[in-house]
């Protein structure tokens, strides 16, 4: 049985980790650095860092701040935020990331993905989708959540695996900060589509849902950021309790 990844998530804006409800009403939660580190040393499976306001403020990922949470923690670290071409993607890997998500770029310019899936390899590329629920369709949208597009989720997904992306981190803009649980029916649809890894993202609240989306769903891992932030669920407990409910996370073993 493959085992389950717990991801925290760092939404970065000006320097500071931030986390809203609904990508709205944003809310100090810490300095990154020294999260990083504490996810690092309680266990967590990988990290994920998003400048979230680097493709509406026209600039690049903090590449200094990517290298300062680099060198705190020995985990696979994903970087976000402002990519759109070869050069960002390099100074990202230099500065100590392992993989990049693409979001808003890949949208913009869907053969992006194909030509850094070319140049760096899948495993390197994760694409972000940030999703919300308009009628029977999940619409994709841009820059922060702040633009829809003409995009659905499920076709945009594919589309992007058979680019070249190596993993898919989906967001449910609807589900976002709530606390409410995971979108089970679009992932549950995601992951029979899809045969890369799918990342929930947006409605984690407390442990039964993180055991809800593993038990329910082909999801790979669950990535949240508040509940971590805010020290609401601590890493090794919600390891220990996926245990108990007969699911393999990363650093277990079988009772």
């Amino acid at each position: 049985m493959l085992t389950k990844r717990i991801i925290p998530c760092l939404d970065i804006k000006d320097g500071r980790t931030v986390k809203g409800i609904n990508f709205l009403a944003l809310a100090d939660a810490g300095d990154p650095v020294e999260l990083a580190a504490t996810y690092a040393q309680q266990g967590a499976d990988e990290l994920v860092f998003l400048d979230i306001t680097a493709t509406n403020e026209k600039r690049k990922t903090f590449a200094d701040l990517v290298k300062k949470i680099a060198q705190q923690i020995n985990i696979p670290f994903t970087v976000g935020g402002g990519i759109s071409s070869i050069e960002d993607v390099g100074v990202l890997l230099e500065a100590g990331a392992d993989k990049v998500s693409i979001n808003s770029s890949a949208v913009k310019n869907p053969e992006l993905i194909d030509l850094l899936s070319n140049t760096f390899g899948s495993q390197c590329i994760v694409v972000a989708i940030d999703a919300r629920k308009r009628g029977n369709d999940w619409i994709v949208h841009t820059h922060g959540g702040k633009n829809p597009t003409p995009l659905k989720l499920f076709s945009w997904a594919k589309e992007c695996m058979n680019r070249g992306a190596g993993e898919i981190l989906f967001t449910s803009m609807d589900h976002d900060g709530t606390k409410t649980g995971f979108a089970i029916d679009p992932l549950t649809k995601l992951n029979n589509l899809l045969s890369i890894p799918v990342i929930a993202s947006g409605g984690a609240g407390n442990k039964q849902h993180f055991a809800e989306v593993f038990a329910h769903t082909k999801t790979d891992a669950a990535l949240a950021a508040s509940v971590f932030h805010f020290g609401e669920i601590r890493i090794p407990e919600l390891k220990a309790y996926l245990l108990e409910k007969n699911i393999l996370v990363r650093g277990t073993q079988p009772i």
